[in-house]
Formats: structure tokens, C-alpha cells, sequence
């Protein structure tokens, strides 16, 4: 079930996190860097001007999507920051897809000022470039060796958005 996420979520959306750093190039931060502040941070954010969706199965968090905006009037109809995790258990079921699809349908429907939704992901995965370009995403320009992957190894960055049609 998708819902927006509440502040009891914090702590499973912690150990969401942390679990999905600990899996190689899965998101840009290692376990050690998914901190109480972190994940206050990005929600404090999305509950004041964006949108933080969860995917819940009984009673257990499996998969969270936010974006917010950057906060600076010249970019109001912008919607950025946005990072998507899924639990290991619940990849490949469609997790990630419908929680991206009801964070673009929840901008359709009640944020009519936002006309771009972007995003950063690594050249190197292509499965969350794929999903993303299946859902409406274009990739508008590559950050040369911008992120390094688990191996140490700096990578480029491609950037991607959406674009309210």
C-alpha cells in the first residue's frame, strides 16, 4: 500500500535506508552516512514544499520516495532532491515504479506550479535509467566523474527530468 509518509516513519525509513546503503551502488551513501538528521532533514523538507510517498506492507516499510523544492523562488515550479529507496526483499516486484508514478500523479493533481521533476543517476544503472525513461524521464546532460561507485571508482552522473505535459 502507498501513503504519505508520517513522522512516526522516521525510524523504519532510518533502517530502510541503512539497509539500502549497505547494498553496492544502491544509493550515494554508505550505512554510516543515514543518520537521524538525515532522514529528518529530507522529511522536514518534503512535508514543507514537496512530497514523500511510502510503500507499507503489513505494517513494515519496504520502499520511500521524496522530493522537495530547492527553496529559491527562481526555481518554485521545480521539484528536486529526489531519492528513491527499496528494501532488497521488495526489488524487482514493482515497488519503485509505482511509488514513482504516485509521486508524479501527486504532482499532476495537487501541485500545479511544479513543470519539472529532476533527478541525478549513475551512468552505471541502467535498470533505474530504464524505469525512469519509461516513466516520462529525458536525460538532459551527463556530470563527467561525478560520483564515485562502491568501488572507489568515480563515475558520471547522468541528469534526468520530468516535464508536467
Amino acid at each position: 500500500m502507498i501513503r504519505k509518509a508520517v513522522a512516526r516513519d522516521h525510524a523504519q525509513l532510518v533502517a530502510l535506508y541503512r539497509l539500502v546503503a549497505a547494498t553496492p551502488d544502491g544509493i550515494a551513501r554508505t550505512p554510516g552516512e543515514v543518520t537521524d538528521d538525515y532522514v529528518g532533514g529530507f522529511m522536514r523538507r518534503a512535508a514543507a514544499d514537496g512530497i514523500e510517498l511510502v510503500w507499507e506492507e503489513g505494517g513494515r516499510i519496504l520502499g520511500e520516495i521524496h522530493a522537495s523544492g530547492p527553496g529559491i523562488a527562481a526555481l518554485s515550479h521545480l521539484l528536486a532532491d529526489l531519492t528513491i529507496a527499496v528494501a532488497p526483499q521488495a526489488q524487482g516486484r514493482g515497488v519503485g515504479r509505482a511509488l514513482f508514478q504516485a509521486l508524479l500523479d501527486e504532482v499532476i493533481r495537487r501541485m500545479p506550479h511544479i513543470a519539472r521533476v529532476e533527478l541525478f543517476a549513475r551512468v552505471s544503472n541502467e535498470r533505474a535509467r530504464g524505469l525512469y525513461r519509461s516513466l516520462g524521464f529525458v536525460e538532459e546532460g551527463r556530470l563527467r566523474a561525478r560520483v564515485n561507485n562502491s568501488l572507489g571508482v568515480a563515475e558520471d552522473d547522468t541528469v534526468m527530468a520530468w516535464l508536467r505535459p
